[in-house]
């Protein structure tokens, strides 16, 4: 049993009580880490903005070269970090599992730390010059979910101090270990009170409410659920804190009539199935041409039955178990109304524990509840359509727009598809390969500004104009 304490100005902080962390695949308990009170959320911040003046003051190049350090105590610890991933979320050591998520870690940090925060010269002539210079913000407060507790955590908490700022980060009460060990190796190399991290189990104190309304948290960026994303907003009011919430999906992929079927097998499953659907830009329903319907799903088909699920610390195995009991629940409620109303090609059926079989269910439409709202499992229902008109409309129709695909042997065709999807990302043969210097955000209910890139560096300034 790991026993893993708060880092709080530098320091570790075991909390006045904890609560246990267990091991979605076997269900057994695997950690224990503190429960933190409003007190220690106080303290955390307090330590955030006592070190936000030298942390500032730094120069551009001292701050490129501390984040650099930070890739390399996040790569010294690498595999810690994956076998805790895997321990606490389910996803496989293998394939785009937990080893994939450690490693991405270490790359977007070292990205980060290279990307510049120039002055920009709007004018400079004999009537004056105008600069405009990116100022951090103070303390920024990240709030993480937990179906890439790493990853994720590493996104909020690079460009944010890549930018100047100070960090208070609170990781999801179900996924918080490997994100704790990240914070405690990052600790050794960074000033006392730069990032500090604070757990709770959402039960006895709301810090994540308490963290929006804080007055000394200047921004929130958050990634999870378009409900909570709302809740956000509104506690952020009263003191007008800059945001970057990264909310829900439902991600439609477009299949035209040119494609081969066969070869953009893999590239639909994956975009479907990875960390077995709990990735906010996994494709959730996918709209494919009557003539190539039955192609499509077969070919799907015939690589899904291969694809091995199991414990994640076993050999092999590509597929693990869904995180939380209430996913689970969730799961198995939409995928049973999906069954009752098509055909159910592949599983259909709760496996054991927390695992739920890998599921293709097909002769939908988007008045069903598997196909309207985001399912977040290993499931994928396969609406049939004949106009690509009618297929744009079908994946517009809804109150988000994370991200979308369109399937074509045809590229340029594709594009222009492409363009008229409402969505903040789009991917031709692919879906959800995002990208550290491509910005990341959604469209419509699906969030508010972007991440990643130079655009997603200057999400966590301010801008000031000086004229002279």
């Amino acid at each position: 049993m790991l026993d893993l304490g708060m880092t709080i100005g530098g320091r570790q902080v075991a909390g006045q009580t904890t609560f246990a962390i267990f091991n979605p695949a076997t269900g057994e308990a695997i950690g224990s880490v503190a429960n933190a009170s409003i007190d220690e959320l106080d303290r955390a911040v307090s330590a955030a903005k006592l070190a936000y003046p030298a942390w500032s003051a730094l120069s551009d190049a001292d701050r490129k070269a501390a984040i650099d350090k930070l890739a390399i105590q996040l790569e010294t610890h690498q595999q810690k970090l994956a076998q805790l991933i895997t321990q606490e979320q389910g996803k496989p050591l293998a394939g785009p599992g937990s080893n994939f998520e450690a490693g991405a870690a270490v790359a977007w940090t070292r990205y980060t730390a290279s990307l510049d925060m120039p002055v920009k010269v709007l004018q400079d002539t004999n009537e004056g010059r105008v600069e405009l210079h990116r100022k951090s913000l103070g303390v920024v407060g990240s709030i993480t979910p937990w179906n890439w507790p790493l990853m994720i955590a590493i996104w909020h908490i690079m460009p944010a101090l890549r930018a100047g700022n100070t960090v208070v980060i609170k990781p999801s009460p179900f996924t918080p270990l490997s994100t704790l060990l990240a914070v405690q190796v990052m600790n050794e190399v960074l000033p006392a009170g730069v990032l500090n991290i604070v757990t709770s189990d959402d039960q006895e104190a709301n810090i994540g409410a308490a963290m929006a309304q804080h007055p000394d948290i200047r921004k929130i960026v958050f990634t999870g659920s378009t409900p909570t994303g709302e809740k956000i907003m509104q506690g952020a009011s009263t003191t007008m804190k800059r945001l970057t919430l990264e909310l829900g999906g439902n991600d439609a992929g477009i299949v035209l009539p040119d494609v081969d079927p066969t070869a953009i097998a893999e590239g639909l499953f994956w975009g479907a199935f990875i960390n077995s659907g709990q990735t906010c830009a996994c494709m959730k329903r996918l709209y494919v041409h009557d003539s190539v319907h039955d192609a499509v799903c077969e070919a799907l088909l015939n690589l899904a039955k291969t694809i091995p699920m199991g414990n994640g610390m076993d050999d092999g195995i590509l597929l693990g178990p869904l995180t939380t009991i209430n996913q689970y629940a969730k799961v198995s409620d939409l995928v049973a109304q999906g069954a009752a109303s098509g055909k159910v090609l592949l599983g259909g059926e709760p496996g054991k524990g927390q695992f739920f079989n890998t599921t293709i269910i097909t002769e939908l439409d988007n008045r069903n509840s598997l196909v309207a709202e985001e399912q977040f499992g290993p499931v994928l229902p396969i609406i049939r359509y004949s106009d690509t008109d009618e297929a744009l409309a079908l994946a517009n129709e809804f109150d988000v727009g994370l991200g979308g695909s369109i399937w074509s042997s045809d590229t340029q065709a594709a594009k222009s598809l492409a363009m008229r999807m409402e969505c903040g990302s789009v991917w031709v043969n692919n879906h959800g390969a995002i990208q550290p210097n491509a910005p990341f955000g959604g469209m419509k209910k699906s969030g508010i500004g972007v991440e990643f890139g130079e655009e997603g560096l200057f999400e966590n300034t301010d801008m000031q104009v000086i004229f002279a």
